[in-house]
């Protein structure tokens, strides 16, 4: 799904919400989270999941065209874990999917 896909489906689901309302809304959102994570902040949907920030700190790598080895600096990166109803209802529906399109 992508962001434009998500704007129509806000915006077929919520008749009163035109499709630049629900587009505003999808960023507003969207960008809500991005500020909280660049300041270092952990955000919860309960039912959906958790964003965080995490630290990898710096390390050798190895360049795999001339096998050089190369430093890679610390990054702080976001990370999702989903949540235990998100987990539970893709791994449902998964299943279902698989037995019925092999039936």
């Amino acid at each position: 799904m992508t962001r434009s896909d998500l704007v129509e489906e806000l915006a077929a689901k919520f008749a009163q919400l035109t499709q630049r309302d629900a587009e505003f809304a999808v960023k507003a959102i969207l960008d809500a989270m991005n500020d909280a994570l660049v300041r270092g902040h952990r955000i919860e949907i309960r039912g959906f999941g958790s964003f965080a920030v995490t630290h990898r700190p710096p390390r050798m790598g190895r360049n795999p065209r001339s096998g050089e080895s190369v430093a890679i600096p610390e990054k702080r990166v976001p990370h999702f874990k989903p949540g235990k109803a998100l987990r539970n209802d893709v791994d449902q529906r998964t299943d279902e999917l698989a037995r019925s399109t092999s039936s």
